[in-house]
């Protein structure tokens, strides 16, 4: 008898999980509250061992022929010039190999699923009541239905999770609210990742797709002050005047923000849960552990930990075992790509002007291909990455395919692409100053 599982979400976890289970013979009904698939979203990207799942699922090839087109990423000035350049050259520096958005990536994952999977869209989870033997869940349509187990694959604001895991999330701040939306596309635009820093803490940035549009990101440097709950109107009108002269291309995205259908706004924290299961019940992607983008490793994490969790509850027809093992195995991953430190988005988004030109010097000599050298061996790789091998026997229900060729790099978070730069930019000031003669560079700096 198959074992019957409710997943709500129907992103890029949900999809991956109801794809694995699917083929394994399992029940599966994803439930998502959007009264459609929701194709839109920004850039991200598939890094690593978030790769080899990929690949398993005979996707890989798929995601790279989606993918986005973009060349590589650059920081520019006020008037347009290039103040640093990252290209990419097929390995995993601040543009990813597998560049892809986030809807077309979903898209992918969810064509595949719903041929071993039953999606219910515009309704939700209301309750969840457990006993030792299952979970009895009512929706918002009044239906009411029983379940093995209960996978929770929603985003970073879970009402579900508040459902079975009320007040456990210790969210950590990050100190960086972001706009992301669509904007016509122009025609001296490039296919780079163009990045520009306006005084006061914001940044503007502007991403190729294969759509004919372009994607735009606004962000602001700033402890939180609960912008997140505003409603649509009044998150714009704030942006509208914190970005007024800014400079470069803002009035462009400014005006593109009053058209645009897919706006998405937040103020970034991490979700922090000091379990991942209650029962029959289990959290994973954001719902679980959201790292945010600045750590570069969302959805690799995503990915690998719908595997994971689906692996296991392959593996034993016990569910709470399934869980404590998936936790297990995934939870030093999720620590290792959450400890991002908190004055991250300041060094990326400087407030003064000499800060910026800090910053640009420090990415230029990060740009260098000797720094860019180091840095991907020093970041080319996650030591904390769950070692897929111990399910490579599992019976997935369906034809498993090999990983082939070379496996994905660990990636190369512009955090950490900054830091290297920072190291080698202190190393030429030293070195320059013996050279002159002099014992180091005047103090002064950034404002703290």
């Amino acid at each position: 008898m198959s074992r019957h599982i409710l997943i709500a979400g129907a992103s890029v976890a949900g999809n991956t999980i109801a794809w694995w289970l699917g083929r394994a013979g399992f029940d599966v009904t994803v439930v998502e509250r959007a009264p459609a698939f929701r194709d839109g979203g920004q850039n991200i990207d598939v890094r690593g061992v978030g790769r080899d799942v990929m690949r398993r699922m005979g996707l890989e090839r798929a995601a790279l022929d989606h993918g986005t087109g973009e060349e590589g990423t650059a920081w520019v000035e006020a008037d347009g010039r290039v103040a640093a350049a990252f290209p990419a050259d097929g390995t995993d520096g601040p543009t990813a190999e597998m560049e892809i958005l986030r809807g077309d990536l979903a898209r992918l994952l969810y064509d595949a699923a719903r041929e071993h999977s039953t999606y219910r869209f515009g309704d939700r989870i209301a309750d969840i009541g457990q006993d030792g033997t299952g979970a009895t869940v009512t929706f918002a349509s009044g239906l009411v239905e029983r379940y093995d187990a209960v996978i929770i694959a929603e985003g970073v604001g879970s009402a579900t999770r508040a459902l079975v895991f009320p007040g456990e999330n210790r969210s950590r701040w990050m100190n960086l609210t972001i706009a992301y939306f669509t904007i016509p596309r122009m025609p001296d635009d490039d296919r780079m990742w163009r990045w520009y820093n306006a005084p006061g803490g914001r940044s503007v940035s502007l991403r190729p797709d294969r759509h004919g549009t372009a994607r735009a990101m606004l962000s602001v440097q700033q402890p939180p002050g609960g912008e997140q709950d505003w409603d649509a109107d009044r998150q714009k009108s704030w942006l509208r005047e914190r970005f007024a002269g800014a400079g470069w291309q803002t009035d462009r995205v400014l005006a593109g923000m009053a058209d645009t259908d897919d706006f998405y706004f937040d103020v970034l924290r991490q979700v922090r849960m000091p379990r991942w299961s209650a029962g029959r019940v289990a959290l994973t992607g954001d719902a679980a552990w959201c790292a945010t983008p600045i750590a570069g490793y969302g959805t690799t994490l995503a990915i690998t930990g719908a595997y994971v969790l689906a692996a296991e509850l392959i593996r034993t027809a016990d569910v709470p075992t399934a869980f404590a093992a998936y936790e297990q195995a995934m939870r030093p991953m999720v620590e290792d790509a959450q400890g991002v430190p908190t004055i991250a988005p300041r060094l990326a988004n400087p407030h003064s002007r000499p800060g910026i030109r800090l910053l640009h010097a420090v990415l230029n000599v990060a740009s260098r291909p000797v720094v860019r050298r180091v840095t991907g061996k020093l970041f080319g790789g996650r030591s904390k990455d769950v070692d897929l091998s111990r399910y490579d026997d599992h019976p997935s229900g369906g034809k498993q395919v090999e990983p082939r060729g070379r496996p994905g790099g660990g990636g190369v978070p512009i955090v950490a692409l900054g830091g290297v730069g920072v190291i080698a930019f202190v190393a030429w000031r030293r070195a320059s100053a013996r050279a002159a003669g002099r014992t180091g560079p005047k103090s002064g700096g950034m404002k703290r």
